[in-house]
């Protein structure tokens, strides 16, 4: 009898210590030429021409990148809302950060957005936790009032937003947040825990800090034509070195070979800054053009090829599954991702989505002319955008166009009506919130605040 019981005890602890665990790195508006991966294999004009992320390319070299992978939004709080949920923003109704108010000058009335994550949500850190997972959130939450804590994770930071660190020796917290996450792995590994940790860092988001060692670095670089900003460049290379002390980190605890690490950016970059550009992409954070939602995405850990690539169109949405199928979890049945795992191990043929089609949804105006209220749907090579205040609609062939400058709606007016019907076919299905006309709208205020933006 003694010895089942022993036996018991020893399958009960190996198949805890066998499940995997999960490191997701969540960086803030690193646009998808922002480090010096190149994004397609052999196109340089992918990778940044002035940034260095070596720890960045040694996990490239170490597991998959995606050449097209989108964000769920082309800002922070949906985009993050919708990764811990496995929903589209659209479905959340949570589109925008905040602000979303109509003004006098706008045509549309912006609908009223969710601004917290609600408690009735599933996330990804509540169902791992339910099988034994220890979970973390360290740095950037920015999904309203609640904490992660409210939302299924044991260790977090609090309710965070755009925070900053000490600038002199903790630029952005990218070395705190490392610290305290390699003390979390630690001490599941001498417990001999699975665990999610998701390290959502503040940076890139301005405002710009960085090392002074680092600034001395790239100001004797030869910058780049696309990316020069020596300051930006700065910041860059302090968030990878950081990267690289997590990596090691978890070779030093023998965790790699069950280990899934991913790297991911919740947005496009700033396309209205100087730099970072976001060359050869059009437009940039706020804008549903590729600049926009189009982000580095890398997946490293056991049963992935090597230095290995993949081409097909994925979404933030589909980390949620991805993370479920590796514990041997099914996903909730109401979630708009699809599991990673089939490309992740080079069967591309059995990958399949409920909805053969990404989708993209901002009902409001930002703080930009590109901001102002799209939706767009990616089906295959082909994208649709459509312009909510005037109804037109923009048809890309992505794979031949990725910067978006042949809009092909005059000429394939067939495919631009059927993705234009599957989108409004989709928005329906999500029952996403669509803006309506702003009975206070004044085009005189337009006018003149058009006049003001061109003087600045």
């Amino acid at each position: 009898m003694l010895n089942r019981i022993a036996v018991f005890l020893f399958l009960s602890t190996a198949s805890v210590i066998a499940k995997p665990n999960f490191v997701f790195i969540f960086v803030d508006d690193m646009g998808w030429t922002g480090t010096s991966v190149e994004m397609i294999k052999g196109n340089p004009e992918t990778k940044s021409d002035f940034y260095q992320t070596p720890n960045i390319e040694k996990l490239a070299e170490q597991g998959m990148r995606f050449s097209n992978a989108y964000s769920p939004a082309a800002l922070c709080t949906p985009s993050r809302a919708a990764i811990l949920t496995g929903k589209t923003p659209a479905e959340l109704h949570m589109t925008t950060p905040g602000g979303g108010r109509t003004q006098a000058y706008h045509k549309l009335a912006s609908p009223t957005h969710i601004k917290d994550l609600p408690s009735s949500e599933t996330t990804i850190a509540e169902v791992l936790k339910k099988q034994g997972y220890s979970t973390a959130h360290l740095g950037k939450w920015h999904l309203g009032r609640g904490n992660p804590g409210e939302h299924g994770f044991d260790v977090h930071d609090g309710s965070t937003g755009n925070e900053s660190g000490g600038a002199e020796s903790n630029p952005k917290d990218v070395f705190g947040i490392t610290e305290r996450a390699c003390e979390f792995m630690e001490q599941q590994a001498k417990q001999g825990r699975p665990f999610y940790l998701q390290l959502s860092h503040y940076a890139v988001h301005v405002p710009v800090e960085a090392l002074d060692a680092s600034k001395d670095r790239f100001s004797g670089i030869r910058q780049g034509e696309r990316h020069s900003n020596v300051d930006y460049s700065a910041m860059t290379f302090d968030l990878d070195a950081s990267i690289g002390t997590l990596l090691e980190k978890i070779n030093e605890l023998k965790l790699a070979d069950n280990t899934y690490v991913v790297f991911m950016s919740d947005n496009g970059a700033s396309g209205n800054l100087r730099n970072p550009q976001n060359t050869p992409l059009n437009s940039g954070k706020g804008s549903l053009y590729e600049g926009g939602i189009r982000i580095p995405l890398i997946v490293r850990g056991p049963g992935i090829g090597p230095d290995s690539a993949c081409t097909e169109s994925v979404t933030g949405c589909d980390l949620f599954p991805t993370f479920c199928e590796w514990a041997g979890l099914p996903a909730p049945e109401k979630i708009d991702g699809a599991s990673l795992v089939p490309l992740l191990e080079g069967k591309p043929a059995t990958f399949q989505r409920a909805e053969e089609s990404l989708l993209f949804h901002y009902p409001h105006y930002g703080q930009g002319p590109a901001q102002k209220p799209q939706s767009a749907i990616i089906v295959g090579n082909y994208k649709l955008l459509k312009e909510l205040e005037t109804g037109a609609s923009q048809l890309f062939d992505l794979e031949a166009d990725l910067s978006e400058e042949n809009d092909l709606s005059g000429k394939m007016t067939e495919k631009a009506e059927q993705l234009e019907t599957l989108l409004d076919k989709r928005l329906k299905q999500v029952d996403a919130q669509i803006p309506t006309g702003n009975t206070n709208y004044d085009p005189d205020v337009e006018s003149s605040t058009r006049r003001n933006r061109r003087r600045k």
